[in-house]
């Protein structure tokens, strides 16, 4: 175990998992912190999107402490922002580029950034859209911590100026999702939000199987999805699902569908929470195909890859039991030995704290 260090994280959201990934990411993370004995505080914008949608006000494994405004924000924390081992400011943070200038300024032993949307990121800086992270900025961060691994690290150092690039895969919290004795409910379920790069992808790896096993039962949870949608008769919609009951949901179903953002599947090596999630719980996943995804996952073994319809529909109706069983027990054994919180705590960990050496013995 490393000395234990003490860390401030800005992010997006601890306190409510409605419409974003990040605050399951982040639980996941620091619980794992919390454990290997390191102190955390996290510091969210206190916004109106989410106020009404808090589903862990008050986490007991890290501090937290919600701020009003940039100027609030460093006038209560500069202090422990310039003494902490390392200052982390995450993704989508709303005004993120005054936010990591003020940081920048206050000089903290160490700055990093943690990407949870390094694909979208890149896109939005090719695009001049600089809402959370600005181009010139990359190569402020000491370390630029990223949900993609892979190549997408020697494009951020030699391609956008990034110092240093290290992956930091989301990961799950293994003490809340396993497999659970549930009746089954779904033959398959996709667990996200709405996105209009996701929704061709789910229209043809759910909707359209759903179409052609009318006596199949399907499930999509997750908000705002358009009302025009036209969801077959066999899919039950869930608005929104806290986190507290997405153990169940997982357990519930046959086989759980991943579907990755056009971004992340151009670029590769970029698996969702939901993908670790899932896994965990032993549940059966069938995804889309991106690079790097074998590596963690093999086909046929821990995970099936479809490339369209026709692919869901044979998993659904052909794949034997004994066979559906052993690809959900291999995926569990995958993520529990490498993706937990705790493993990933350690990375993190181990990390910083070379870094840290590192900056001291040049100064």
């Amino acid at each position: 175990m490393t000395a234990p260090l003490d860390i401030v994280v800005l992010g997006l959201s601890l306190t409510s998992s409605w419409g974003n990934g990040h605050a399951t990411t982040f639980r996941a993370l620091l619980r794992g912190m919390a454990a290997e004995g390191h102190r955390v505080l996290f510091l969210e914008r206190d916004v109106p999107w989410y106020a009404p949608h808090r589903d862990l006000p008050d986490p007991d494994f890290c501090e937290l402490q919600l701020y009003d405004d940039l100027q609030t924000m460093l006038l209560h924390h500069s202090d422990r922002l310039a003494r902490a081992d390392a200052v982390i400011v995450g993704s989508y943070v709303p005004d993120g580029v005054e936010v990591i200038d003020a940081l920048h300024a206050l000089k903290p032993r160490l700055l990093c950034f943690y990407d949870i949307d390094t694909p979208v990121t890149l896109d939005h800086l090719d695009e001049g859209e600089q809402t959370y992270l600005a181009a010139r900025q990359v190569g402020l961060f000491d370390i630029y911590f990223s949900f993609s691994g892979g190549a997408v690290l020697e494009h951020l150092e030699q391609v956008r100026g990034a110092r240093r690039a290290e992956a930091l895969y989301c990961s799950v919290d293994a003490d809340r999702y396993k497999p659970m004795d549930v009746p089954e409910r779904w033959d398959l379920g996709y667990l996200g939000t709405y996105s209009p790069d996701r929704q061709p992808t789910l229209e043809a790896l759910l909707l359209e199987p759903a179409r052609l096993l009318p006596d199949r039962r399907f499930v999509v949870a997750g908000p705002q999805y358009p009302e025009d949608i036209d969801w077959p008769v066999n899919v039950e919609r869930i608005d929104h699902l806290p986190p507290a009951h997405h153990v169940e949901f997982y357990n519930a179903q046959r086989f759980t569908l991943n579907v990755t953002r056009e971004a992340m599947r151009r670029m590769g090596w970029s698996p969702s929470v939901r993908l670790f999630e899932a896994g965990a719980c032993a549940t059966p996943i069938i995804s889309d195909a991106w690079r790097g995804l074998g590596d963690l996952l093999p086909d046929g073994e821990a995970i099936v890859i479809a490339q369209d319809t026709r692919d869901v529909v044979a998993a659904l109706t052909g794949l034997p039991e004994a066979g559906r069983r052993a690809i959900g027990a291999n995926a569990r054994s995958r993520v529990m030995k490498a993706h937990t919180g705790r493993a990933r705590a350690r990375e993190l960990a181990a990390i910083l704290e070379n870094a840290g050496a590192d900056r001291l013995a040049r100064t």
